[in-house]
């Protein structure tokens, strides 16, 4: 199966561009939904997502795979607290961060924690996106389970969220440090002069050609000094190539002077 018109459906009705993911991955998805809705073929799982509403937004949420959670390796994330601490000087700057494909907001709101335990009070400025946008809307309004903040330390339980019928609801302090947008990391125009980006946990389901040209936009939208995160599967062997450094385990820096 080729799976063109479930391409050109999925690019006409979600914005996706299936080309650009790896293939062998991205068949199996594609055939394990199918199966579980009972699609015997491309035209009859069209047929179907055009018809059920609940299939349909569930196969966007099986495309966009949105699984997240707090401090997510999270000795990584505490050397990357260390080096935005040692590096970028955030109590003497106010630091522009990029949290890529941010899923239901863990990511961005640890971030956010992060920040305010290196610079009480001060406000740096935290974007958040994500292709998609009911997923934002889950995001936004930073309620979670418990096992979704099972790495967050007990104290910083206590000092940002507020646990009502077991789940745990971030602070409007954390809340009004994030800005959320709608964005496609493929299609769309980046902002510029980030010091921080962070995109975890997404990349690796691309091919290395839409790799290679995510991180080269990454990297124009870095200032020189800037730090460049990715998940703990996602070791970028050719970062000398496009442009990067390496500053620590999983952690890349555009040269040049901050």
């Amino acid at each position: 199966m080729d799976f063109s018109k479930i391409d050109s459906f999925v690019l006409k009705e979600y914005g996706l561009d299936l080309k650009a993911y790896k293939s062998k991955q991205l068949i199996r998805r594609i055939e394990s939904f199918m199966s579980r809705v009972g699609a015997k073929d491309e035209e009859d799982f069209i047929q179907i997502l055009k018809k059920d509403s609940v299939v349909n937004k569930k196969f966007k949420d099986h495309l966009t795979i949105n699984v997240s959670e707090f401090f997510r390796n999270k000795d990584m994330f505490l050397e990357l607290e260390r080096k935005i601490r040692d590096i970028l000087k955030p109590d003497r700057n106010t630091l522009k961060i990029w949290s890529a494909a941010c899923s239901i907001g863990a990511e961005p709101y640890t971030l956010a924690m992060i920040m305010d335990r290196l610079t009480p009070n001060k406000k740096h400025d935290i974007l958040a996106t994500d292709i998609d946008s009911t997923i934002l809307e889950v995001a936004k309004k930073g309620v979670y389970t418990k096992s979704e903040v099972k790495n967050v330390d007990k104290e910083l339980i206590e000092k940002y969220f507020k646990i009502e019928n077991e789940n745990y609801i971030i602070s409007d302090n954390i809340k009004q440090k994030v800005r959320f947008k709608k964005h496609d990391l493929i299609l769309d125009n980046y902002e510029n002069n980030f010091d921080v980006i962070v995109c975890r946990n997404v990349v690796i389901y691309f091919t290395q050609e839409t790799k290679d040209k995510i991180y080269k936009k990454f990297f124009e939208a870095m200032k020189p000094g800037a730090l460049l995160f990715v998940g703990a599967t996602e070791s970028i062997f050719n970062y000398r190539e496009l442009g990067f450094e390496k500053a620590g385990t999983f952690i890349y820096q555009k040269p040049g002077v901050k």
